[in-house]
């Protein structure tokens, strides 16, 4: 009986441990795999191995900063509706013991990030852990400037993704990627602001610089400016020549749905507080961007010069 209670509670840690990391937001990684996309370097298994080790160490080092973020706000998160569940602010896990796993996964991801990666990728991963740190402790409170760290911090995934495998990104894609990225970081913005309106506790001062109003005006915006980007992108001469195609704005109908699609959940269920959640459990939105991808890469086939 004791054996099975010892091992009931390791893996109870384990899980508070795994919880603590925020696994479920690795999906937002995904995004160093865009210039590898675009580029048709798939098949290519150098680069891919790269992307991969890149994504990996992007994994783990958002995961030490998810971890220190929570411990800077450890007070708020316990007058919070959900983050009070999350192991810093229950107390399934201790200040020490999530501090010392924190640097656990930095020293891991920084070692491959020196063994298996470029210079260059390094300079981007500096970056990033400056500016997540930089934003914890200081920029999260200020209105606008939060969501821009936020949508910065997705630039700097493309790029890492970008220069791990030695892949021009296009600027098509670092503003598309920034765009995108205020989109949601605003619809994060927005179920905050839900949350005081059903009565719960303040827990973010920059939410004193948004109403529900100026935040709906503004995924509004990003949500046409977005559109207005991409079917820009792609009729230039640069994706033309790239992709050997001028029909890739066909693929635009898909980004047009998917984004009307993400605002629906926003503003009709009021489910847009978290990008990840969505992704990874909305059906009708995995299909348009399954649609979506299949699309592009159809008309590369059919109307691909090369």
């Amino acid at each position: 009986m004791s054996i099975f209670i010892s091992y009931s509670k390791t893996i109870v840690r384990i899980k508070s441990y795994l919880k603590l990391g925020r696994p479920q937001q690795y999906v937002k990684n995904g995004f160093v795999w865009l210039p590898i996309f675009f580029s048709y370097r798939l098949g290519d298994w150098q680069a891919v191995k790269k992307v991969f080790w890149a994504f990996l160490v992007f994994c783990l080092c958002s995961s030490a900063m998810y971890i220190w973020n929570d411990f800077r706000d450890i007070s708020e998160d316990r007058k919070h509706p959900l983050k009070r569940l999350r192991p810093l602010a229950s107390g399934a896990v201790t200040a020490t013991e999530a501090l010392g796993f924190m640097g656990f996964l930095l020293i891991v991801s920084l070692s491959l990030a020196l063994t298996v990666l470029n210079r260059e990728f390094l300079i981007i991963l500096g970056g990033y852990l400056i500016l997540n740190i930089l934003y914890s402790n200081l920029f999260k409170r200020f209105a606008i400037l939060d969501v821009t760290c936020i949508a910065t911090g997705f630039v700097l995934r493309v790029l890492g993704g970008g220069v791990a495998a030695d892949i021009y990104v296009s600027h098509w894609l670092i503003i598309i990627t920034f765009l995108l990225s205020l989109f949601l970081a605003f619809a994060k913005r927005r179920d905050d602001l839900l949350l005081i309106i059903d009565g719960y506790d303040n827990t973010r001062p920059s939410l004193q610089g948004y109403n529900l109003e100026f935040i709906s005006v503004s995924m509004s915006i990003m949500a046409a400016v977005i559109i207005v980007s991409y079917t820009l992108y792609t009729q230039s001469a640069e994706t033309i020549q790239r992709h050997g195609t001028d029909k890739l704005y066909i693929t635009t109908i898909w980004v047009v749905i998917g984004l009307l699609r993400y605002l629906q959940l926003s503003f009709i269920y009021n489910q847009g507080g978290s990008p990840s959640n969505i992704l990874l459990n909305d059906r009708l939105l995995q299909i348009i961007i399954v649609l979506w991808l299949l699309s592009f890469i159809m008309v590369r086939l059919f109307f691909g010069i090369n």
